[in-house]
């Protein structure tokens, strides 16, 4: 089959540094990565010595500055790393996705200049970062949240717990929301800049989940965590506009994620198709199975392309926010059926962890819900249209 990667006006679209920078970041997910992939799902951890090399590789530091340690980059070409690195493994891209996406992003925004400087050259040379907003009692309402923080002289103390917080067992450094001020009720929310080694800060349960096996998704328990003044995120009430703008660029993360598991299981499909033979010949050249093909390599190039409009959206500094939630949209459901329409292609092989193909499908599933369901998503762009 065709590269359609190369073939298709979403990647003509491409500069010749872009184009340079997606086959390097494809190059070592298929050398570093895939040999790594079923022994990280099935042991449900991932592989630690991948980490460094995502710092080594620059995919930690994307669109920051060359001044504070980054790549100087765009989102468009965060977008370019985590679909490539999603094509092998959900998981890894992850990793990449929510630390350029919502930590990097959020601080480049929201951080002082003096903040910059002292966390910058570590968030680009080897502390991972998470983002810390969902709780037990707060997930489409995000901002339901129960953890409150406390001035303490010169210091914050903050009490509570996160739930399902992503990179939650490998990070140093967690972006953590918290309500200064319930009579508020969500203006009092903050930004918090807080470390692992800070006293009251624990990592709890690691979630037993059905897909992105190697992904650590964690409980975060705050008890009475002192978090000094200076590394308060923002301004003090600002904390849901600080989530939201954020996570509106984190969504086009997702959306690259959903093309690129989409695309592997395409590619893995497509390949098995030729070889595996019924009624005399490769089920390959059967008309069903090539409609089937077809279908899908559409519906994968226009959510590519609709990520990809969002990304180029937001490095133009232009509103992004309903295309976004679209391509979030699209994209998470395209990889749903996309991935399942493959599994199928395989028979009872599809259903055997001896293919790719359910390892496919079930790291698609989470694209319809994490970091803003697909009513959620619905709801934003209807906003949008009724304004």
């Amino acid at each position: 089959m065709q590269d359609l990667r190369t073939a298709t006006p979403a990647l003509t679209m491409l500069s010749e540094e872009e184009s340079m920078f997606r086959d390097a970041v494809r190059e070592f997910a298929e050398s570093e990565v895939r040999p790594l992939v079923r022994a990280m799902d099935e042991a449900a951890r991932f592989e630690p010595s991948l980490i460094p090399k995502f710092f080594e590789l620059g995919l930690m530091g994307i669109e920051v500055p060359e001044t504070l340690g980054g790549a100087g980059g765009s989102i468009f070409m965060a977008v370019l790393a985590i679909e490539e690195l999603a094509r092998v493994d959900a998981s890894a891209a992850i990793y990449v996705d929510v630390h350029n996406t919502l930590v990097n992003n959020a601080l480049l925004r929201w951080a002082n200049p003096e903040q910059h400087e002292r966390l910058f050259p570590r968030l680009t040379s080897g502390l991972l970062g998470a983002f810390a907003l969902s709780e037990p009692g707060s997930g489409s309402d995000a901002f339901a949240l129960a953890t409150r923080a406390e001035r303490r002289g010169d210091h914050w103390e903050l009490t509570g717990r996160k739930f399902w917080i992503t990179n939650g067992a490998e990070a140093g450094l967690f972006i953590v929301f918290a309500n200064t001020d319930f009579a508020k009720g969500y203006k009092g929310i903050t930004g918090f800049i807080v470390e692992r080694d800070f006293p009251g800060f624990s990592v709890g349960k690691k979630e037993d989940k059905l897909g992105i096996r190697a992904s650590s998704t964690t409980e975060l328990i705050l008890e009475q965590c002192s978090v000094p003044d200076e590394n308060v995120l923002g301004p003090v009430g600002q904390g849901y506009k600080i989530a939201i703008e954020t996570l509106n660029e984190g969504r086009i993360g997702i959306g690259a994620q959903m093309i690129g598991v989409g695309a592997g299981a395409l590619e893995a499909a497509t390949a098995y198709v030729k070889e595996r033979q019924q009624f005399g010949k490769p089920i390959a050249e059967f008309q069903g199975v090539q409609f089937q093909l077809a279908q899908m390599a559409t519906d994968l190039e226009a959510a590519r392309l609709m990520v990809y409009n969002a990304a180029r959206l937001k490095d133009a500094s232009q509103p992004f926010q309903q295309q976004a939630a679209m391509a979030k949209l699209f994209s998470s459901q395209v990889a749903d059926r996309t991935t399942s329409n493959c599994l199928e292609l395989f028979g009872g092989y599809g259903y055997s962890k001896e293919y790719p193909a359910e390892k496919y499908y079930r790291d698609a599933k989470i694209g319809t819900i994490y970091e803003g369901t697909s009513n959620m998503q619905l709801q934003t762009i209807a906003k949008g249209m009724l304004r």
